[in-house]
């Protein structure tokens, strides 16, 4: 967010940190320097590797702003009419800021004029249901949307951004309509909630915008962190997990409500108490490593993580109550903070790992005209020519704010008076300007073909992510189940901890139906002697599993109609890791022995121990065979 209220002492107390410095008044200059954007492009999006491409499979990278307000201005405390109890004064009446001093056009026109392609629009889980109409003077400047309600101006946004021919992103920012982040019944998706209501919210707002192939992606929520007492986390299967909650709900938008979306996942934002001597920290997409995501429709991921330069890795941005003596960003030398930066989330636009998405920088900035804090300025634009160097994808918070005779809410880029006079980072005395201007218009590089690799796990529950398999009946009850996405295979499989490895390499899609295999009747060679042997018949692969515990209990074969090499070896993994050579896919089981087959195989069998004395069933072997030569 633009500032941070984080958590404090023992008991976990608010804190509220201010960002932003008067603003003095500026010479009114126009510099001209933004190359304007009118790219041509497609919707729906879909990713390709690191990258985000449109229908047409050319590149699609995100440079964008956030237009915050649906989401909530007002800091919790006295009159919510009052614009002094609103961030920086600036009362959204819950709709996107700005619409009450200047026109609609206007506002979108200024956006183009930054040089943008994308918009991140925050909303709040209440405006949904919210059936008052907004204040008069909230659209003052837009008489047109007078009498709608919160939800009918959030329509009227997106589209007239699309019709402009911005890409949208939804953002599900709050449950209720509060500034973030602090401990304000905010902190969680189901924090002033239920699962269930921020789902079907969820659902409501995909399906809403679904016949708008600009309306283009769904951040599913912002800045994970700690309520009072308890910490989120990722894969421990309660009810703060994360990691789970945000695979359920992307299964379920793409799968119930929009199949056309990108899917944006941020990462948690603060776990711990802020104190010397205990343990704290923002973890940030650091858990993706050994535990990631995969969705019913592959192409559709996107991770996602903030940066300000007042905070830290392990520093909430708090000054005085709750500061801390860890360093902030702005505290590291150029080479510090990259390697900082790469740890915590530039790693997941590594080819060839099961991690492996684009990178959306979601929210930035920096104080304006008046930020003389000469780190705060070094951070700023060490942090965008980090951004340029790696062709990631971002949004700017915030695009819009007030002024007063040049005087207010510095973080925006774009702002207006009372009076409809608006101030920009180009008219001169913006010292942004010259970074601005290099991050929008460096070149972006063209995408490239990519295998996918993606991991498969049981640990809280089943993972079958075969749309296919997911319309028919359940094959194994009981057992915990996990299937590779449809036009990928299985190629890895753990010893123990019940993971696997998917690919689309060479491609993996299957075509004729299924088998579930419980025992030899395929099996004609015995490849692996004195253990039981689960085997696809001759014109089948894997593409599922079925576990008891530590126990394998079945597997899925997917059928192909042009037949398959059935030529192959064993590959035993039962006592160390078996994988092929500068192995792709990543550490898709980390602490357990695993087995991969080559790029160009895939897995027809699973041998396990099933003898007297064996304490379970766990995989022990492959039986990897030829596919590239029968496919290709």
């Amino acid at each position: 967010m633009g500032d941070v209220r984080m958590i404090a002492g023992a008991l976990a107390a608010v804190l509220v940190v201010p960002l932003l410095a008067p603003v003095q008044p500026a010479a009114e200059a126009r510099t001209g320097k933004i190359e304007h954007i009118r790219e041509a492009w497609t919707g729906p999006l879909r990713t390709e590797g690191r990258y985000i491409v449109d229908a047409g499979g050319n590149r699609f990278k995100l440079k964008a702003g956030n237009w915050h307000g649906a989401s909530g201005t007002w800091n919790g405390n006295g009159d919510i009419n009052d614009p002094a109890n609103h961030h920086s004064g600036e009362n959204s009446s819950g709709i996107p800021l700005g619409l009450d001093r200047a026109p609609m056009r206007e506002i979108v026109g200024s956006f183009r004029e930054l040089g943008i392609n994308s918009i991140r629009l925050p909303f709040s889980t209440d405006m949904i249901d919210d059936p008052a109409a907004v204040p008069d003077a909230a659209v003052a400047a837009n008489p047109e949307l007078r009498g709608k309600t919160r939800l009918q101006v959030y329509d009227a946004a997106v589209a007239a951004l699309t019709d402009s021919g911005f890409a949208v992103i939804l953002n599900n920012h709050t449950n209720t309509t509060r500034w973030c982040c602090g401990l304000d019944g905010n902190e969680r998706w189901n924090s002033s909630q239920s699962d269930q209501k921020w789902e079907e919210g969820w659902l409501f707002m995909a399906s809403r915008y679904r016949d708008n192939p600009r309306v283009v992606g769904a951040d599913l929520y912002n800045e994970v962190r700690r309520d009072f007492v308890d910490d989120p986390n990722w894969g421990l299967g309660d009810n703060h997990d994360w990691f789970a909650a945000s695979q359920r709900a992307a299964d379920r938008i793409l799968g119930e409500a929009n199949p056309n979306l990108l899917i944006i996942i941020e990462g948690i934002n603060w776990t711990g108490i802020p104190l010397d001597g205990f343990p704290h920290g923002r973890p940030t997409l650091e858990p993706v490593r050994t535990l990631s995501h995969t969705l019913v429709t592959s192409g559709k991921l996107v991770y996602s993580a903030h940066f300000y330069g007042y905070t830290g890795p392990n520093h909430t941005g708090a000054t005085g109550l709750g500061e801390t003596h860890d360093p902030r960003y702005r505290d590291m030398d150029r080479d510090q903070l990259y390697d900082v930066l790469r740890r915590q989330a530039f790693f997941v636009t590594e080819e060839g790992q099961h991690f492996t998405a684009p990178l959306w920088i979601s929210e930035f900035g920096v104080g304006g005209r008046d930020e003389q804090d000469p780190k705060e300025r070094a951070w700023f634009g060490n942090f965008v020519d980090f951004l340029v160097a790696n062709d990631t994808d971002f949004a700017y918070w915030p695009l819009v704010g007030w002024h007063e005779n040049r005087q207010g809410n510095g973080w925006g880029l774009v702002h207006w008076d009372a009076a409809g006079n608006r101030m920009f980072v180009d008219d001169g005395d913006d010292w942004r300007a010259e970074a601005w201007h290099r991050l929008v218009n460096a070149e972006a590089s063209p995408a490239k073909p990519a295998d996918t690799w993606r991991m498969l796990d049981v640990d809280h529950g089943d993972l079958v992510q075969s749309a296919r398999l997911r319309g028919e009946p359940d094959w194994d009850p009981g057992a915990g189940k996990a299937a590779c996405p449809d036009g990928q295979r299985l190629i890895g499989l753990s010893h123990t901890g019940s993971r696997g490895l998917c690919t689309d390499t060479g491609g993996g899609g299957w075509d004729a139906g299924y088998e579930v295999v419980r025992d030899e009747r395929h099996v004609t060679d015995d490849w692996a002697p004195g253990f039981t042997k689960f085997q696809c018949p001759p014109d089948s692969f894997v593409v599922g599993y079925a576990t008891r515990g530590a126990d394998l209990s079945s597997t899925v074969c997917g059928k192909v109609a042009n037949g398959l090499e059935t030529t192959g070896s064993a590959l035993w993994f039962g006592r160390s890791d078996a994988r092929p050579p500068e192995a792709r896919g990543g550490d898709f089981a980390t602490g357990h022995y695993k087995g991969q087959c080559a790029d160009g195989e895939y897995i027809a069998g699973v041998a396990f121990s099933a003898r007297a004395g064996s304490p379970a069933k766990e995989p022990d072997a492959l039986l990897c065979r030829t596919w590239a030569s029968a496919r290709g």
